[in-house]
């Protein structure tokens, strides 16, 4: 084996050492004073959104409109690493990854829950009245919005950016590559102070989603077995958790989470098709469609939503929130998912990271999100049992209703959990490449005891605060992550838009182009390790 290949990358002291540090100060400060963190935490991420608001906004509608740019661009018929690149994995495993990595616990959790806020509490600016049919439609709208194509389309804008800068431009492997798109290869100079802020982004991030992760299954845990979703419990979930994907991580991210997600996407298919069939079918489809033709309908009114002329401030609550901790996630979620793309073209990853799994999270959410408005519709408990117990209770309501319930949750329980633990494991691989010099050329682990800090340090995060403010406190940490990636992924987009038309000019595979620095044709070259080719041919 080639001696550069095997040997112990260095690490990174100085992108290793400033996020960690900050967030262990940021978790000793919240333990001697939680009330006084709170407070101060509060206000910056008040202030963040107050100031920030159509910036989150316009940036996830600009990136819709750059991913559409792209695939019908030059730039869509590049393969990613030169016509000659070998495929990691399958298609098929390739978007099971894709979906489990990116879905997570957040639309398991929120799905059914958050419809309800929505119904209940919809901004002035819907101008329906709460309870109302009115609001109702509007609350499966907003579902859309915030789970659909617009946040595909901020991870899918740094995964096209980073991957054509790591294997096509041959830059390093640090968040500050895929700048070079829009600005130049003097960008590189700023890659120690970028990925810094993107750890402490992703990391603050990943504590906001494990918090979500850890009430989920905790509510889920309460539903089976009568324990109380409170603190003790939710400590033992985050070390079970975290441990499984620390470990996960270290085993190799093709050797964990190829099985861990395709079992999951087994699951996930089984329970949609049950709830489809014993859920309030009619009911969910007419919804659903309805509610679609709405989205699309007000798609850019509702993207662009502030709600300042109203003196609102449901949309800083909801989907500014939202559009915050995808970006908290966004860069490097887009390094892992940038690796794993090497042998497709630019429109196979769009199809992959974008257009599917988009469809699958519009047809998870036209299934539970209407169900949970129709039960609630029916008798009002929903909302009760919310206001009692908490978001992490509602969807095990909603599945009590069905047939097959005592089979149905701890199935439910379990993809959740699986989600979760993918997720982490794909992000904790991916932070800790960062913090280790490693190239294009090589296949290296960054080492076992870098992702065992990591793990620990995001599990102690995350239950400090679901332990100390709740979900307000799982908003505060992705606030407080996504803020500034808003600027780097806006810069990505504008690369994108500089390589789009003539890619050859920035791509080292000169000879993959002709003298206009236009993609010339190829075939898809076999699956790495196997002897046959894998799908159609491609044009790259």
């Amino acid at each position: 084996m080639n001696e550069k290949a095997t040997r112990r990358p260095a690490i990174r002291k100085l992108v290793f050492w400033p996020p960690w540090v900050l967030l262990v100060a940021v978790a000793g400060i919240s333990l001697v004073n939680n009330e006084l963190f709170l407070k101060y935490l509060d206000c910056i991420t008040s202030w963040i959104l107050n100031y920030f608001a159509w910036g989150f906004n316009g940036l996830a509608l600009f990136c819709v409109i750059t991913v559409v740019m792209v695939y019908f661009s030059p730039l869509g018929r590049v393969r990613i690493g030169g016509r000659k690149a070998r495929p990691m994995m399958s298609y098929s495993n390739w978007l099971w990854i894709t979906l489990c990595t990116t879905v997570a616990a957040g639309i398991l959790f929120w799905a059914c829950a958050e419809p309800l806020y929505h119904l209940y509490s919809p901004p002035v600016a819907a101008g329906a009245a709460p309870g109302s049919p009115e609001a109702a439609l509007f609350s499966i709208e907003v579902m859309f919005l915030e789970w659909t194509w617009s946040p595909y389309a901020l991870y899918m804008v740094a995964t096209l950016a980073f991957t054509f800068a790591y294997y096509n431009m041959k830059l390093p492997n640090t968040l500050s590559a895929p700048l070079a798109l829009a600005l130049g290869p003097r960008s590189q100079r700023l890659s120690t102070l970028v990925d810094v802020i993107c750890l402490f982004a992703l990391t603050a991030g990943m504590a906001g989603s494990m918090g979500t992760g850890i009430l989920s299954i905790a509510g889920g845990l309460e539903s089976v077995t009568g324990i109380k979703s409170a603190p003790p419990m939710w400590a033992v979930v985050g070390v079970v958790a975290g441990a499984l994907f620390v470990i996960s991580s270290i085993t190799g991210v093709m050797k964990g989470i190829k099985v861990l997600s395709k079992l999951n996407m087994y699951i996930f298919f089984f329970l949609l098709g049950l709830f489809f069939i014993f859920g309030p079918t009619a009911f969910m489809l007419n919804a659903t469609a309805e509610s679609l033709g709405a989205f699309f309908s007000d798609f850019f009114r509702l993207s662009l939503m502030t709600g300042d002329l109203f003196q609102d401030g449901w949309a800083r609550s909801w989907p500014n929130f939202y559009f915050c901790n995808w970006l908290a996630w966004t860069p490097i979620c887009a390094v892992f998912l940038g690796k794993i793309s090497r042998g497709y073209t630019v429109r196979d990853a769009i199809r992959c990271n974008f257009i599917f799994p988009s469809i699958f999270s519009t047809l998870w959410i036209g299934l539970f999100s209407t169900a949970s408005i129709y039960y609630e519709m029916a008798d009002g408990q929903l909302s009760v049992m919310l206001s009692q117990s908490g978001a992490e209770s509602i969807v095990y309501a909603v599945l009590r209703r069905l047939p097959l319930s005592t089979l149905i949750i701890p199935l439910y329980i379990f993809i959740i959990f699986i989600s979760f633990v993918t997720a982490c494991d794909s992000n904790t691989s991916a932070l800790s490449g960062l913090c280790v010099n490693e190239d294009a050329d090589t296949e290296q682990e960054s080492p076992a005891w870098l992702k065992i800090i990591w793990g620990a340090t995001i599990t102690l995060i995350a239950w400090i605060m679901i332990s100390s403010a709740g979900i307000d406190g799982i908003k505060a940490v992705s606030n407080l992550g996504g803020f500034p990636n808003m600027f780097l992924v806006l810069i990505m987009a504008v690369g994108l838009w500089r390589v789009a038309q003539r890619p050859g000019r920035f791509d080292t595979h000169k000879e993959d182009y002709d003298q206009e620095d236009r993609p010339l044709p190829s075939r898809r070259l076999p699956v790495e390790g196997s002897g046959q080719a894998e799908g159609r041919e491609g044009m790259a």
